[in-house]
């Protein structure tokens, strides 16, 4: 026999449940009048996404860095372009059904919103591993002449600094965080209801892009982390420990929605696995 419900719908945790669907970065945790935790919104970050300027306001206990409102702004301002066919420069133009774009990431990601927005079943990228050597950025900021004078970085045909960011900036990570994060962002809009994003990262910034994909994504999607050998050298000769593989994020947009196709293992497979090192009692003698 089902027993009767004593109590009405709690209505605003149903409405909460709805927002995290749309950002689940503004939903987080709080204590209720009895003490237990339940989730929350964070209307400061809230109004932030819906907004198209930075909005002043103290930021609390969370993940955050110099620049992440302005990551947000970046990633829902719109921009005046449009992407351009160069069939001349293309193979099988009227058959093909492939796409190479090319041009600015995140200019790229705001233009595909318009055709594929809640289309793309899967999402693959390689960011850059921000070592301090290769990772040279767009710089957006607001900047005087004189400051532009004053700055090492290079600066591109639009007079934007690109800007090295090498390990003695004093905003080594920040501004690693602030490119990842809008990116995702239009990544995430971009996503089906069942499809999910595979992200190529080392330890240099895999702590905080885990974090960062949590807020996106929102952390029940989190899938796993694939350990990916990137190389093989019995003689490795580093300081601490041998830096033979990277991580790859995976996230689903929904993750009750997404099922993999999963591949039977192989002999073959199964060997590259074998761990020489454990004991074994037949090569005794």
């Amino acid at each position: 026999m089902n027993k009767l419900r004593m109590e009405t719908p709690d209505l605003t945790q149903s409405n909460i449940e709805k927002l995290a669907t749309l950002f689940p970065a503004c939903v987080t945790e709080a204590r209720g009048e009895n003490g237990k935790l339940k989730k929350a919104v964070d209307f400061e970050l809230l109004r932030q996404m819906l907004s198209d300027v930075v909005l002043e306001g103290d930021e609390a206990y969370e993940f955050t860095w110099v620049g992440k409102k302005a990551a947000i702004v970046e990633a829902n301002r719109p921009i005046r372009k449009t992407l351009r066919p160069c069939p001349e420069d293309s193979v099988a133009w009227d058959s093909t059904e492939n796409l190479y774009i090319e041009g600015d990431n995140l200019e790229v990601l705001k233009l595909l919103q318009e055709s594929y927005l809640g289309k793309v079943k899967m999402i693959y990228i390689d960011p850059p591993y921000n070592t301090g050597n290769d990772f040279i950025y767009r710089d957006d900021f607001a900047m005087s002449g004189e400051e532009y004078s004053e700055e090492s970085g290079q600066v591109d045909e639009n007079g934007d600094r690109l800007f090295k960011n090498t390990d003695s900036n004093g905003r080594f990570h920040s501004d690693w965080c602030s490119m990842i994060y809008s990116r995702l962002m239009l990544a995430r809009n971009l996503l089906s209801d069942d499809g999910v994003i595979f992200i190529s990262i080392d330890d240099s910034e895999q702590g905080c892009l885990k974090k960062i994909c949590d807020e996106i994504f929102g952390a029940s999607n989190f899938i796993n982390t694939i350990i990916w050998e990137k190389r093989y050298s019995p003689q490795n000769a580093v300081q601490w420990f041998s830096e033979n593989h990277d991580f790859v994020l995976v996230y689903a947009k929904n993750k009750p929605l997404w099922h993999p196709q999963l591949l039977e293992r192989t002999n073959e497979m199964n060997a590259r696995y074998t761990n020489l090192d454990l004991f074994n009692p037949s090569s005794m003698r």
